[in-house]
């Protein structure tokens, strides 16, 4: 005759184990909802959130904006398109829209060139090289822009640290002209925008796993094969980015080719700011900002295009 032994109560520890489990998903996103007078998500409470900056944002940005715009199509006697008639028929004017953005798109190219491999170099330093590098790209947005643009006059002026170096190598004979021209524009607004270019590209290939780079060497690719098939096309977003931003406020910079291109290099900006300020015509000049406003939206679109395109083109080949 067997003996059964007396069975034990379970323990605690085995109880919690096998007690079912308790959802708290309704909990947890249910608390929030009912704090801060009814709830943290309703519209009406975000709109009362959103308001300050609504009202900002329109009375700072949209009509001002708004009201320059309404300026180009609204005569004395009514809406009409004079303005923009008058911008297109004059070869003066097709002459400065055609050499804004002429500079504008010289400026991002050369901006690229310069950015990328900048850019893809930093991605390899790390500690103090880094820190000390990152701190000279950033240099130029820490000073104010009339001082930089004041400074490159001081070097490319007829007595300039450029000429008398150039004099002393005997490269050339008499100073060059250098300031006021297209090149001393070009220069300056390459060095002010640089940073604009490298920063976007720097976070695109920052964010590229190594071990990308791995595979493809491991499966025979050549570095210049690795980079058109893995680098470039991962980092196309930073370059896009890069590329709308430069080209934006190239075509819509004032201070420098006002300081750097003189009377003769006239640019869009530097032609509205005449128009408004000088001969009163604020029609005309809101013509000139709707014509900017449409080349620097359109360029955005055409950008893109043109990217997507390029990464297509080498995922396939």
């Amino acid at each position: 005759m067997s003996i059964n032994p007396p069975s034990l109560p379970p323990s605690p520890l085995r109880a919690a184990r096998t007690a079912a489990p308790v959802s708290t998903r309704g909990a947890r996103f249910a608390a929030p909802r009912r704090t801060l007078a009814g709830g943290l998500y309703r519209p009406a409470f975000l709109a009362l959130l959103l308001a300050p900056l609504g009202i900002v944002y329109v009375a700072a940005f949209v009509y001002p904006i708004g009201a320059f715009l309404l300026e180009s199509v609204w005569t004395k006697e009514g809406l009409s398109l004079a303005n923009y008639a008058r911008l297109v028929d004059q070869p003066l004017y097709v002459t400065i829209l055609l050499r804004t953005f002429r500079i504008g798109l010289y400026v991002t190219l050369i901006c690229l060139v310069l950015a990328y491999p900048l850019a893809y170099w930093l991605t390899r330093l790390r500690g103090l090289p880094f820190s000390l590098a990152v701190a000279c790209i950033l240099l130029p947005l820490w000073t104010s822009v009339l001082v930089r643009t004041y400074a490159w006059a001081v070097l490319l002026r007829h007595g300039g640290i450029v000429n008398s170096a150039l004099l002393s190598l005997g490269l050339i004979n008499e100073p060059l002209t250098l300031l006021y021209t297209e090149f001393a524009v070009l220069v300056a607004m390459v060095h002010i925008l640089l940073p604009f270019m490298v920063l976007p590209i720097y976070s695109s290939l920052r964010g590229i796993p190594r071990d990308l780079g791995r595979a493809a060497q491991s499966l025979g690719a050549r570095p210049a094969r690795e980079f058109l098939h893995v680098v470039l096309p991962l980092s196309l977003p930073g370059v896009v980015g890069g590329c709308v931003m430069v080209f934006v406020i190239a075509i819509g910079y004032f201070i420098t080719p006002a300081l750097l291109g003189g009377p003769r290099m006239l640019l869009v900006s530097t032609l509205i700011n005449q128009q408004v300020t000088s001969v009163l015509n604020w029609s005309f000049g809101g013509a000139l900002g709707a014509t900017l406003l449409a080349a620097a939206l359109l360029s955005i679109v055409l950008l893109r295009m043109l990217m997507g395109a390029a990464s297509r083109w080498i995922a396939e080949g």
